[in-house]
């Protein structure tokens, strides 16, 4: 699915973001694939119904395309295959978005891609086989013309809508791989100019002019030398007991 807004991987938006019908229906992506649906079955439905006729002389029914039933398998076998990838990859292209992996989603992505460059390929294989064929069937009578020629014609324009589906796949491949938008964390680049780390870095700075002053140091009175001492003296003073004599003296009465 090709998205034109927001947040998208691989063509897709991100998971939760809901799916629109009408918007998934109008992509470029979905209209084409719903024609090659619509082209595949109506080669594959023009030979089972009307592409196998007999002939009087010969019982056994055989292919339009110059009595070649190799070139009606190989259409109604391409045919059936592309009708049915048409379906898986219309659901495919409706889970894509609920995918929250973005690994998924590219393997989903290179499956469309690789299919629809096959099949691209097959169907002009298919067209130039049927168209070879049918320009060598020379007896036309009793051989349903309108059918041979739309198979044919359907053939040709499946190339064109598988090509283009091989356009789209490859351009959402690219995206994802190159361009895939979904927000990751990046640690910010040091700015070696700030001596600040970056979350702390003020807005602005503004620097003042410094203007240097002179400094005069204070002076102090000298301190009085003949000061009277005002601590008052003890009363008494104790006499200090005599060295020698450490004996006990009896008191005297």
């Amino acid at each position: 699915m090709e998205e034109t807004g927001g947040a998208t991987a691989y063509g897709a938006s991100l998971a939760g973001r809901g799916f629109d019908v009408n918007k998934f229906v109008r992509q470029p992506q979905t209209i084409v694939r719903i024609l090659s649906w619509i082209f595949a079955l109506v080669v594959f439905a023009s030979i089972t119904t009307e592409g196998y006729i007999n002939s009087p002389q010969d019982p056994d029914a055989k292919c339009i395309f110059n009595q070649n039933d190799s070139a009606c398998h190989y259409a109604i076998g391409i045919g059936v295959i592309a009708f049915l990838a048409c379906v898986g990859f219309l659901v495919l292209d409706v889970y894509v978005p609920y995918m929250s992996n973005a690994q998924e989603r590219k393997y989903a992505v290179m499956a469309d891609l690789g299919f629809s460059g096959a099949w691209t390929f097959l169907w002009f294989v298919c067209f130039c086989l049927l168209a070879s064929q049918w320009g060598k069937t020379h007896e036309i009578g009793g051989i349903p013309v309108d059918a041979a020629r739309a198979t044919v014609a359907f053939s040709f324009f499946s190339i064109a809508t598988w090509g283009i589906l091989t356009y789209f796949a490859l351009g959402r491949f690219r995206r994802g791989v190159n361009e895939v938008t979904i927000p990751t964390y990046t640690e910010p680049a040091p700015d070696l100019h700030t001596p600040y780390p970056p979350t702390y870095a003020p807005t602005s700075y503004n620097p003042t002019t410094y203007n240097p002053t002179t400094y005069t140091p204070t002076t102090y009175t000298a301190y009085p030398g003949s000061v009277p001492d005002m601590h008052p003296q003890p009363p008494f003073t104790p006499q200090p007991q005599p060295q020698g004599d450490i004996g006990y003296q009896p008191p005297n009465y």
